[in-house]
């Protein structure tokens, strides 16, 4: 995902469905509370302020492996993942298994 690319309500919305994750699991992940997510969403097109929020719906994304495809070749922004579902299950099984944390955990 881009570090320059903005973050719209629909951008956070669209990444939140696409991954499969409620909105109070995705707000926890992003450090927000589910009110201030709902908002976001609430937004639209609207860009996501103050620039905190958009960090926080980025720290969500990058945790459930959503990425943003920006505007190019005349098409709108949108969203895709990382991994495939099965890979995301099968990563948040071995992440839920317990023991010590380490720099290698994937999102």
């Amino acid at each position: 995902m881009s570090a320059t690319f903005a973050i719209t309500g629909r951008i956070a919305a669209a990444g939140r469905a696409l991954a499969g994750v409620s909105l109070t699991d995705f707000a926890e992940a992003a450090g927000l509370a589910p009110d201030i997510l709902q908002s976001i969403e609430r937004g639209g097109s609207a860009w996501v302020h103050p620039s905190e929020r958009q960090e926080a719906v980025r720290r969500a994304f990058d945790f459930f492996g959503i990425v943003v495809i920006g505007e190019v070749d005349g098409m709108g922004a949108g969203v895709r993942l990382k991994h495939t579902r099965q890979d995301v299950r099968q990563i948040a099984r071995l992440e839920g298994e317990g023991g010590i944390t380490g720099a290698d955990d994937a999102p």
